[in-house]
């Protein structure tokens, strides 16, 4: 895929821009520049609601289930341009990116036409029930479990760092369905509804002063016995499609986000006269050039893109952003010097804040060390890294 797009996709992209300007200039106003999912939660239910009824939220989609058919490079140009826009971030990015892909690959057709309509009108708003306290980089080792007993299936269970698990509708979560089974086997891929009586939602604190992440308790939570994806024993394998899913076309948005952050740091750095030192200037230099591989690599990774199997960019791609990212945060606090400690209304500078989310994307959707083995062992092909072996 070229890096510029061919000129007929030029009126494709004036027409998402102009839309987005046109919201974002009158009723969503307030909303741009938003990056979180703290503020202003119900007016932006009404932007993934105002996305989907101009046929903006997932344009990816076939037609039939709210979609455009649209290609990788319209897909791209209207990531981008949402980014350009600043846009808020997606609340329905969840539902959108990861649980819908995932049932167009693996849905029966009763949960296709059960829930992707909803998503993409922005009715119902997902999260990931995946990470446990001791399943965090090792998902295999979920404990969470499920049973049928009278035609539902019974939740039993922790999850933790869930974001948006605070207002989400659904979830897909990740459980145990066969009580003796351990690591990949005998897991279930189950669709559960949020708002019920055996689920507890407990907001953990982040050192933003913000609360995106959660705990959510499972007690006897119940579904329907249809609302698993795939058959009970086979939650392993839809849960790393949707893993797939996640380094989609989003990564240009973000990347997107990235760039906007950038421009914040060369603004201040210009303000405050950091940009006159010339290991400052070195450094942001090759943040540009960083973000610029970035790009190249998330293109060669959506060209190539397979469903079962990721390609070489994909198996690298969340190691280098995270990295990246977090040196951006470093840089960020040494352009602002003593500004980065401040607070206004509470809250950390914008670019401080950056940093200190930054400090867990190198842990969170699997730790750099894991994000390393996994490159080594599925992508390269090298011997498994000997697993739970005791030096003597």
């Amino acid at each position: 895929m070229p890096a510029e797009f061919a000129p007929q996709l030029a009126d494709f992209r004036a027409e998402a821009a102009a839309w987005l300007d046109a919201q974002l200039s009158g009723p969503f106003a307030h909303l741009r520049g938003i990056n979180n999912h703290v503020d202003a939660i119900e007016e932006r239910r009404k932007w993934e609601e105002a996305l989907g009824a101009a046929g903006w939220s997932c344009i990816g989609w076939p037609t039939e289930y709210g979609g455009r058919d649209a290609s990788i490079a319209e897909q791209v140009i209207f990531a981008e341009e949402y980014a350009r826009a600043r846009a808020p971030s997606r609340i329905g990015h969840i539902g959108v990116e990861l649980a819908a892909p995932t049932l167009l690959a693996y849905g029966t057709e009763k949960q296709k036409r059960q829930f992707l309509p909803r998503i993409a009108a922005g009715q119902d708003i997902w999260c990931q029930g995946y990470s446990e306290p001791n399943a965090g980089s090792d998902l295999s080792n979920v404990r969470t479990t499920a049973y049928l007993h009278d035609g539902r299936w019974r939740i039993r269970g922790q999850k933790t760092w869930t974001s948006m698990a605070h207002f989400a509708d659904w979830a897909f979560v990740v459980c145990r369905a066969d009580s003796g089974s351990q690591g990949p086997a005998g897991l279930a891929y189950l669709l559960v509804p949020m708002k019920q009586p055996g689920v507890t939602v407990r907001p953990i604190r982040q050192m933003t002063g913000e609360a995106e992440f959660n705990e959510v308790f499972f007690d006897e939570a119940e579904t329907a016995a249809d609302n698993i994806v795939g058959k009970p024993g086979e939650g392993w394998k839809v849960a790393m499609a949707t893993l797939a899913f996640e380094r989609g076309v989003s990564t240009l948005a973000q990347q997107m986000q990235f760039g906007n952050e950038l421009r914040m740091v060369i603004d201040a750095a210009r303000a405050n006269g950091k940009g006159r030192d010339p290991l400052i200037r070195q450094r942001i230099a090759e943040a540009h050039i960083g973000l610029s591989i970035m790009r190249a690599s998330a293109l060669r990774m959506l060209e190539n893109h397979n469903q079962s199997q990721l390609s070489p960019e994909a198996y690298t791609y969340k190691l280098y952003w995270a990295t990246w990212h977090q040196a951006l945060g470093e840089l960020a606090m040494d352009v602002l010097g003593l500004e980065g400690e401040l607070q206004a209304d509470g809250r950390p500078h914008p670019l401080a804040k950056m940093f200190l989310m930054s400090r867990s994307e190198t842990i969170y959707a699997g730790a750099n060390q894991i994000q390393r083995n996994i490159i080594g062992e599925r992508a390269l092909g090298l011997p498994r890294e000997p697993r739970g072996v005791l030096a003597s």
